[in-house]
């Protein structure tokens, strides 16, 4: 299992967007097996807790800095800038720059957990950043929305509340708990499931990618300007992450987990609040963002890594 572990994380960069155009493909298929999405965060998430221990938790919670950074660039910076842009590439279509705040305002997403368990990112830091964010979700989205846009949105906190358990809290409970079990001193689960959850990872990305293919079926250049546009704003919340990692001299696992938490975005969240209280359109921005996120998280994680582990061979050698 360490072994086809080793093999999919190499490959994840290709593999990736390889899923994407799987999903496209065979959406008629996969479009089927949506419902399963949750239950395939939720292993991913007890996955990526099994190397997150109380004390952990207990020491990122009394140094916070790293948690407010993420928080403020996830609900702020990254919005505002989507805003500003957005606005001026579409000043006459209000809808769309909706779907783009709504794009940049929903919490970070679950899978960054992995990405950031890729990467050695710190693992507690991003359990607690994505249980905090995602709490606070029901109530910072319509805040934003109302601000930027002045949408009056009521989200149904009780059902984004049960997505929160089924997804994060009970399986990171359970991820912690069976690091006290008598039995991980014979049996190294996290390795074991290591690579269980990284196929998880791949058929989320294939089967959320299947969910953009009517889009595509009537080619419009519309669609290929908010694809570019989400792109671009997608690919600079990694920059930002970086860049204000950097500033504030974080450690290197923590610019890791900051930089795929400004990146990463729940997009099931975000089409969910999209269909349910907006015009198809607005949908649009959100659900291109399938087409990305996980590619982008590839490639930028592959840079962050080999640019750490250079600067950090750089000084040890000085």
């Amino acid at each position: 299992m360490i072994q086809l572990n080793r093999i999919l994380e190499k490959a994840m960069p290709f593999i990736t967007p390889a899923s994407v155009i799987i999903g496209v493909l065979l959406a008629d298929f996969l479009t089927a097996w949506i419902v399963i999405v949750p239950w395939l965060f939720a292993f991913i998430t007890l996955s990526s807790s099994l190397g997150v221990r109380i004390e952990k938790l207990k020491k990122a919670i009394m140094n916070p800095k790293p948690l407010v950074v993420a928080l403020f660039i996830i609900q702020v910076i990254i919005p505002l800038i989507a805003y500003i842009m957005g606005n001026m590439m579409f000043p006459n279509d209000p809808l769309t720059v909706v779907g783009i705040m709504i794009a940049f305002v929903i919490p970070t997403g679950v899978a960054s957990l992995i990405w950031v368990s890729i990467y050695q990112g710190n693992a507690s830091m991003s359990l607690l950043t994505v249980i905090v964010n995602t709490m606070l979700a029901p109530f910072i989205i319509p805040l934003s929305l109302e601000l930027f846009v002045g949408a009056n949105v009521e989200i149904n906190i009780l059902s984004l509340m049960t997505n929160l358990l089924i997804m994060i809290v009970i399986p990171s409970a359970i991820g912690i708990g069976l690091n006290y079990i008598p039995m991980r001193e014979t049996v190294n689960l996290k390795a074991t499931l290591s690579p269980l959850s990284k196929i998880c990872l791949i058929l989320v990305i294939t089967i959320n990618s299947s969910v953009v293919a009517p889009f595509f079926k009537n080619f419009d250049w519309k669609v290929v300007a908010v694809a570019l546009f989400v792109l671009l704003i997608a690919s600079s919340a990694y920059v930002v992450g970086f860049v204000i990692g950097k500033v504030l001299k974080l450690e290197n696992d923590l610019i890791i987990s900051l930089v795929f938490h400004s990146g990463m975005r729940n997009i099931s969240v975000g089409a969910t609040i999209a269909i349910i209280y907006f015009p198809a359109a607005v949908s649009l921005p959100i659900v291109l963002g399938t087409l990305f996120q996980q590619t982008l998280a590839a490639v930028y994680g592959n840079l962050l890594h080999q640019y750490l582990y250079k600067e950090k061979n750089v000084t040890q050698t000085q």
